[in-house]
């Protein structure tokens, strides 16, 4: 039971399904998020990769982390400098894992690599390091993310998904589980922790941080998705309403504190800042959740500039990246089907002063 009453009130409310529709846009029947929906497809290639874009039916909607060792029982050791966690900076599901990490002051012990956010053309369910010298990974020494997957599982066959931790001994895969790695890191990895680190799962608090996560997560960060890949009109609007009845929810909240749980950053401001830092850049505009804007909720906005002033929010903030994949990402080349990028909104905004400063002890 939590000790906030207005949060098991809210929870209670609400169908939690923690299934994550990691890359809608690529299994989308929707035109709205996928154009060559009901289009016949092309087979391409691109070095020793091949299209499977026309097989992406065999890629389920909803997908569960399928790999799940923890550190806090003991299965996996904390040791330094054994893990990586790969991760694409468009992807809000993979940023809470890289702003953790830094928060933490773990980013000199568990190093971090980064997919491209654009895959060659035709491929689904896969991610690469073209963004790294040979379009190789300069420590798993893998050209691709699967590689990583199938040594964990040789008989794996669903999508490849980020966030992944990686041993580095072994090249295998231990964790892709985009709810728990936070808290794990926060719990076990405290040896290794810098001085400053805020303590982003207390114990007094996690019953309540868990509450207000699957609120969150149902109807911010995954509502966003579904009503930007409704089918109908009725679906759709019941995740707009959704989205914006709970920003409302949570611009009052954040009147009366600085941060979700008070004066300190919680596991759950991180989880609730990767869908606002994309909410005017993307989801507003391609998802059609544009009722409001963030920067027209005066709190949220401040409390979303306040993280954002932190260099492991900022600096883990790519939104050039964000931006070519959610607007351009079709596995289709330029060519075939023209995409444009928007050029806004203006991004000096971010670095405005904010206001939370009124809530300093």
């Amino acid at each position: 039971m939590t000790k906030e009453a207005a949060l098991q009130e809210e929870l209670s409310k609400i169908d939690v399904n923690e299934k994550l529709s990691a890359c809608p846009i690529d299994f989308s029947r929707s035109k709205v998020a996928n154009p060559r929906a009901g289009q016949k497809s092309k087979d391409y290639v691109s070095g020793e990769t091949k299209s499977n874009f026309n097989d992406r039916k065999k890629f389920q909607p909803y997908q569960e982390p399928q790999f799940n060792q923890l550190f806090t029982d003991g299965t996996l050791p904390v040791e330094a400098n054994r893990y990586r966690l790969i991760w694409s900076r468009h992807c809000p599901w993979a940023n809470r894992l890289a702003i953790a990490i830094d928060l933490l002051g773990l980013d000199d012990v568990i190093s971090k690599g980064v997919v491209d956010p654009l895959r060659p053309a035709g491929v689904v369910g896969d991610w690469f390091f073209t963004l790294d010298d040979n379009d190789e990974d300069p420590v798993l020494h893998t050209k691709s993310l699967s590689e990583s997957y199938l040594k964990a599982d040789p008989n794996y066959t669903l999508r490849t998904t980020v966030p992944a931790l990686v041993d580095v001994k072994t090249g295998k895969v231990v964790n892709n589980n985009y709810n728990t790695l936070i808290d794990e890191f926060s719990i076990a990895w405290k040896q290794y922790q810098s001085e400053t680190a805020p303590d982003l799962y207390p114990e007094e608090l996690r019953e309540d941080i868990d509450a207000l996560n699957k609120i969150i997560y149902t109807d911010v960060n995954t509502a966003v998705n579904e009503a930007g890949l409704a089918r109908s009109q009725v679906d759709y609007e019941k995740y707009y309403n959704r989205v914006f009845n709970r920003l409302d929810w949570l611009e009052e909240r954040l009147s009366k504190q600085r941060y979700l749980f008070g004066s300190t950053i919680t596991d759950t401001d991180i989880r609730l800042y990767v869908t606002l830092a994309r909410f005017d850049v993307v989801f507003y505009q391609k998802y059609y959740v544009n009722k409001k804007r963030l920067v027209d909720y005066p709190n949220l906005w401040n409390y979303t500039k306040d993280l954002y002033s932190l260099p492991a929010f900022k600096n883990n903030t790519d939104f050039d990246a964000i931006k070519k994949r959610f607007y351009q990402v079709d596995h289709t080349p330029q060519f075939d089907l023209p995409r444009i990028i928007p050029n806004g909104p203006d991004l000096s905004v971010w670095t405005a002063p904010n206001d939370r400063n009124r809530f300093a002890q």
